[in-house]
């Protein structure tokens, strides 16, 4: 796939700090890195930060490696206009981040709405995400509503 060999161009890091096993500090560095990324709304920048072969559950849908999460997030990002997301630590342990968020967007059309979820993420070694669930729950809210600006 093109966004793969694209993404492998510019290539995984070596290390992606903070490393396994993690602390509450560098568990909660982790997470606020993540949401700093995805707020970017860079498809390619955010899939840096997961393994080559990453898996992915998000909904309904079942990913597997970088170009397969590139090719998503532009997908996403293209439909979920003025996306913008939080992210809080649940849990942590070893190699894994238990992880609540809501975001919000609007679509072409200018209707808003909020999403919910919690995701597990799972690590290798080198702090690359190998392994994320999501679960998700979207409201639809009025502009009045939004809360994340």
């Amino acid at each position: 796939m093109e966004t793969d060999r694209i993404s492998e161009e510019r290539g995984p890091p070596l290390s992606r700090p903070p490393l396994p096993p993690f602390t509450l500090e560098t568990a909660t560095q982790k997470v606020r890195m993540a949401e700093d990324a995805w707020n970017t709304r860079d498809p390619e920048r955010v899939a840096l930060a997961y393994a080559i072969d990453s898996r992915w559950r998000n909904r309904t849908e079942f990913l597997i490696g970088r170009g397969e999460i590139v090719a998503f997030l532009a997908r996403k990002w293209r439909r979920e206009l003025d996306y913008r997301l939080i992210k809080e630590i649940w849990a942590f342990r070893d190699n894994r981040i238990a992880v609540r968020f809501a975001y919000e967007f609007h679509d072409d059309s200018g209707n808003w709405h909020r999403a919910y979820g919690n995701e597990n993420w799972e690590f290798d070694e080198n702090g690359l995400m190998r392994l994320r669930i999501a679960s998700i729950n979207d409201l639809p809210i009025g502009e009045a509503e939004r809360k994340y600006r």
